[in-house]
């Protein structure tokens, strides 16, 4: 199997160019990708536990689903397909902001993105992936707030950047 590609872009989130998404790690360039958050009618949003199998942060918390573009894909569309190949649902999607963001980790790699953030709602139980979720619940974003505050540890490196940025989007809209 082919090795999947990242999207490189400037700055302006204009591609560069196409690269082995290992690569672009290794060398922290930055790259398009997009975070999702589902959340339910009850306000809670739902995070996944990655598998223990995975190369980088493998067993650590996170938000419902992320990953990078195809060539010629959109952020949205991007957003359904790896929602369904990791949480086994799909659902209504819409990019809420974007941003750039830099985190190192202590195996070397580096993300570096021009991260999409997208939100959707859904009040369905998942069926997810084994071999990219370990576990799953819902959880009110005070609650994933406090969390992250006192175990930092248990959550990835990125969620911790995206999610605070999230939960001031929800707290400004929340008081419109």
């Amino acid at each position: 199997m082919q090795e999947e590609k990242v999207i490189l872009v400037n700055e302006k989130d204009e591609p560069q160019g196409l690269m082995p998404k290992m690569e672009a790690h290794e060398k922290g360039l930055l790259h398009r990708a997009f975070s999702v958050f589902v959340m339910n009618d009850k306000g809670q949003t739902m995070i996944q536990q990655r598998a223990k199998t995975k190369y980088h942060s493998p067993g650590l918390w996170t938000n419902t689903c992320c990953s990078h573009q195809r060539e010629g894909e959109g952020s949205v569309e991007a957003g359904k397909r790896r929602l369904m190949e990791e949480m086994g649902f799909t659902t209504g999607l819409e990019e809420i902001f974007s941003f750039i963001y830099k985190a190192p980790f202590d195996n070397g790699l580096t993300e570096h993105e021009f991260d999409h953030v997208l939100i959707g709602k859904y009040n369905e139980t998942p069926d997810p992936n084994p071999d990219e979720v370990a576990d799953w619940k819902w959880v009110y974003p005070e609650e994933v707030k406090k969390d992250v505050e006192l175990h930092p540890e248990l959550y990835t490196a990125w969620f911790k950047i995206i999610f605070d940025k999230f939960y001031g989007h929800l707290m400004q809209n929340a008081s419109l």
